[in-house]
């Protein structure tokens, strides 16, 4: 499995790690080989030092070496002194030359020195004779590695410390780069502004914060959605109520005034009963719009249902004809009874009121492999191509349909799109050569998961 941000984190923590570990090692050999040669300037004074005890030795002047050697050892608190190293072969041995080259008493000023000794060493400056020796304890301003716990402290501390807050600024960047701005959005679009995104501000990176910001994009696209349709609804209900409201008030305002109260009085009755469907079919369009649920939990029988809502239409809309063509059964399963009757029941309903008086409505069902097509047809006027698809949209009406029905709301179509698929199905619609408009809804035997 890919993951982006894993290996953009792994990688400046395993190259900071490689990083920091060599610059220790490397700081340190270098600091501890460094740290361990006496300074230039002690060097030279300690052969200076050798050249004063070799001048007054070779004097002949032990007094004055030895006022020398005194006043040395008490200014610089330490132990020195000239010494010969005549070494005597026994058994018939004998010493080789490089012993007579290179043999000390003490340590070359110019020798590595080990830092970690607890006491100073014994330094030698050999005089040109070569047996005899001018002997010194290196005294403590001189030791080298005075600032060893210094730079230890740097080296094990300090330095990792910054290399690992570094690494963290970087990391930090990062990750809160893409939160920051998923953090703005969020606030945006708490304060209303629905047209917030934040995967284009996060230009070609592309990991796991990607795409939750690409998540956070499809939630408040189709949250806005459904912000901005309930805010429609509202607005076209409240445009829907205010005519039957006026009505129903004019009518009281009659009935108060005792002006032809029978009259007024089925009036008040009728808005009633409009305003009651407008109502229930607006929440009912919501709940289908807001929580998208799966009607899929009933089996049946389609040829009983359209029978069923059929006969009803037909008690209703006595001046029309009606021709039906369905197959003697057709079952179908994963659906919902309810929702189906109440969408087929608005669409043939939506055809008898644009068929004329006396005009024929075609209902046939056929039957496929994979479902069902429903095809609901009319003799009215049609639809204008270009608003085909706007009549499935709440509240939306032709303008031949505000004429000839004017107690209609527009939530029929809409409302069985919705429930048709909420089914698994879909329906849509198409003028006829005829001029007349077909309403076709697919119904598939089983909801696919």
């Amino acid at each position: 499995m890919s993951r982006p941000l894993f290996w953009k984190l792994c990688g400046p923590l395993a190259l900071g790690t490689l990083v920091l570990v060599w610059v220790v090692t490397f700081l340190g050999s270098e600091t501890e080989q460094k740290m361990s040669y006496i300074a230039e300037h002690h060097q030279q004074t300690l052969k200076q030092w050798g050249k004063t005890a070799e001048r007054l030795y070779r004097a002949g002047d032990e007094q004055a070496l030895a006022a020398w050697l005194e006043e040395l050892q008490a200014h610089e608190d330490t132990w020195a002194a000239v010494v010969r190293s005549d070494v005597q072969p026994l058994a018939g041995s004998s010493l080789s030359a490089r012993f007579h080259e290179g043999f000390r008493l003490g340590r070359n000023v110019e020798w590595k020195m080990h830092l970690y000794f607890p006491e100073n060493p014994i330094m030698d400056v050999t005089f040109s004779d070569g047996h005899t020796h001018f002997l010194v304890t290196l005294p403590q301003r001189m030791r080298p590695g005075q600032y060893l716990h210094q730079a230890s402290f740097f080296l094990k501390v300090a330095l990792p410390l910054g290399v690992l807050v570094l690494l963290t600024l970087v990391i930090y960047r990062l990750l809160m780069e893409p939160l920051r701005q998923l953090e703005l959005a969020t606030r945006a679009f708490s304060e209303g502004n629905l047209g917030v995104r934040v995967r284009a501000l996060l230009g070609n990176r592309n990991d796991e914060l990607t795409a939750l910001a690409e998540t956070f994009d499809r939630m408040a696209e189709r949250t806005g959605e459904r912000i901005l349709t309930q805010r429609q609804l509202i607005a076209d209900l409240s445009h829907e109520l205010r005519t039957p409201l006026t009505r129903i008030d004019m009518a009281v305002s009659c009935v108060e005034e005792g002006i032809d109260t029978q009259h007024f009085l089925p009036r008040i009755h009728r808005e009633c009963r409009l305003m009651r469907s407008l109502v229930e079919d607006t929440l009912t369009l919501a709940w289908l719009e807001n929580e998208n649920p799966r009607l899929d939990q009933e089996c049946l029988d389609l040829t009983d249902l359209l029978d069923s809502v059929l006969e009803d239409v037909r008690y209703e809309y006595t001046d029309h004809c009606f021709s039906a063509e369905w197959p003697a059964q057709a079952e179908i399963s994963g659906s919902s009874h309810r929702a189906l009757a109440q969408a087929v029941e608005n669409v043939i309903r939506n055809a008898c009121h644009y068929t004329p008086l006396g005009g024929k409505i075609r209902v046939c069902l056929r039957s496929y492999e994979a479902g069902y097509l429903l095809c609901v047809d009319d003799e009215g006027p049609g639809v204008p191509a270009d608003q085909l698809e706007l009549i499935f949209t709440p509240f939306f009406r032709t303008s031949r349909a505000r004429n000839d029905r004017p107690d209609g709301h527009g939530l029929g179509l809409a409302l069985a799109r919705r429930q048709v698929e909420a089914t698994g199905g879909w329906i849509r619609a198409e003028n006829l050569p005829s001029g007349s408009l077909r309403v076709s809804l697919w119904l598939p035997a089983t909801r696919a998961g």
